[in-house]
């Protein structure tokens, strides 16, 4: 076996990571993981970590589950892979099977694809061209949120509304509408901040309105027979910071879209299967989308699947004699893989047999109600969270809300500093959060919360 420290120079001989500037790791090496069991990771010594973003937010059940892993070993003695056109196989069946059955009754047709970007990227081209179906040419553009994230191939990014991600490329992205994010600590209309309910939902407060979709409605009074849809990470914008949005904005949202005949796409990637409490976070506002795109925890983190699941309407704008050219276009080598598919079986029989929607209020009422201490740091300028997620956003300045300069990486700082007390706290710039797999029990979250106060509460700005 190669010694680990030879390991680490050939990693900086060959690899660029992603989301990384390499040049952080002149000096410090990257965290070189071992193995991983339950909602720990292992380094070569040995050394344990809680991984609390469920690496990068699609570890469900915790590192390595039985279950999933024999039945990847059960698949792999019977059918590793077969292209997707024009042939099928039983575990892509049976999956979106299972998957139109825990959607709501309008959703009843699975395209399978590769990652999230593909899935969003899916639900758009297939919103575009049913319009094209429909005689009503035009509807070509799209609405998004600022803060809003939805992958990094070109058009998941041209709706993308998180400038460091998409900046340097916009030269190659199209055109679309963005409307304001619902920001709640950064409100440009001073509303007070949001309240919880008993389960933690997060609610509108009475001095609040919904300002911030008024610029959609008007957009849409003026523009709506030239839309084709809008796409949103119901009630969590995950990579725009973590900004955990209240249920009645979704709901006005969802009746805009509806009254302008305008597909509500809904980029559930980060919110779906348990992260906010409910299978997927639209559950929460009784709304029910045009397109539901699902990847991460579909699989709960063991290989690349995503599923774009739409209506029969959508489906029947397609669906016509060869010759008419309403083919749907589109494609990827490890569509419906089945040893992907496997495994995204094994997670659902998993949240059947354990119970674990049951079983989250509790670890939700753990996790958020510790989180409220934070609050007493005076760098802590907001707590924010729903379900297994919690955030704190650091600042310079609470009173004025002040960001901290680019130049001081607080987030950074904290990493770093997480990393020697056992816990992964990869922050989003300075905004820094939790993203527990459902697995991870009362007693973890305690100490993950005690772990996580002691760096924050130690950073020396």
């Amino acid at each position: 076996m190669i010694p680990e420290v030879d390991l680490l120079e050939l990693d900086r001989r060959y690899l660029w990571h992603p989301y990384t500037q390499m040049k952080d790791f002149e000096k410090d090496d990257p965290l070189f993981v071992d193995r991983a069991d339950g909602v720990f990771l292992f380094d070569a010594q040995g050394r344990r970590y809680y991984d609390t973003i469920s690496s990068w937010w699609c570890i469900l059940h915790g590192h390595n589950h039985p279950g999933i892993k024999a039945a990847i070993r059960d698949q792999l003695d019977r059918l590793e892979h077969v292209h997707f056109a024009g042939t099928t196989h039983e575990g892509a069946i049976r999956l979106a099977e299972k998957l139109v059955a825990l959607t709501p009754d309008g959703l009843s047709k699975v395209f399978y694809s590769d990652n999230g970007s593909t899935a969003c990227e899916v639900a758009i081209k297939m919103s575009l061209q049913y319009w094209k179906h429909m005689g009503e040419t035009r509807r070509e553009s799209f609405v998004s949120l600022e803060r809003g994230y939805h992958g990094d191939t070109i058009g998941a990014m041209s709706l993308g509304g998180v400038p460091s991600f998409k900046g340097p490329f916009d030269a190659l992205t199209f055109d679309s509408y963005r409307i304001p994010s619902p920001y709640c600590y950064r409100c440009p209309y001073e509303a007070k901040p949001p309240a919880k309910s008993p389960n933690h939902q997060i609610t509108k407060s009475l001095n609040c309105s919904i300002e911030c979709l008024d610029p959609l409605e008007k957009l849409l009074a003026d523009k709506g027979h030239e839309i084709a849809g809008i796409i949103l990470e119901p009630l969590l914008q995950a990579a725009g910071g973590m900004i955990a949005y209240p249920v009645q904005y979704l709901k006005r949202l969802a009746g805009l879209a509806s009254h302008h005949r305008i597909h509500l796409i809904l980029d559930e990637v980060a919110t779906g299967f348990g992260r906010t409490g409910r299978m997927f976070a639209f559950e929460h506002a009784g709304i029910a989308p045009d397109f539901l795109c699902l990847s991460k925890g579909l699989t709960a983190g063991f290989i690349p699947m995503a599923a774009t699941i739409t209506t029969d309407d959508v489906y029947h704008a397609f669906y016509a004699d060869y010759e008419e050219g309403r083919t749907f276009f589109h494609g990827h080598t490890f569509t419906g893989n089945p040893l992907a598919s496997a495994a995204a079986l094994a997670s659902l029989e998993i949240f059947e047999q354990e119970k674990v929607l049951d079983g989250l209020q509790d670890k939700i009422d753990i996790l958020q109600s510790g989180m409220e201490r934070f609050k007493e740091l005076p760098w802590v300028g907001d707590v924010r969270g729903i379900g297994m997620v919690a955030a704190v956003e650091l600042v310079m300045d609470r009173r004025t809300r002040t960001p901290f300069s680019s130049e001081k990486r607080a987030g950074w700082m904290i990493y770093k500093e997480g990393l020697k007390k056992g816990l992964i706290l990869r922050p989003l710039g300075d905004i820094v959060y939790l993203f527990l797999p459902l697995s991870v029990n009362a007693v973890q979250i305690e100490d993950i919360l005690n772990l996580s106060f002691d760096v924050i509460s130690g950073l020396n700005p």
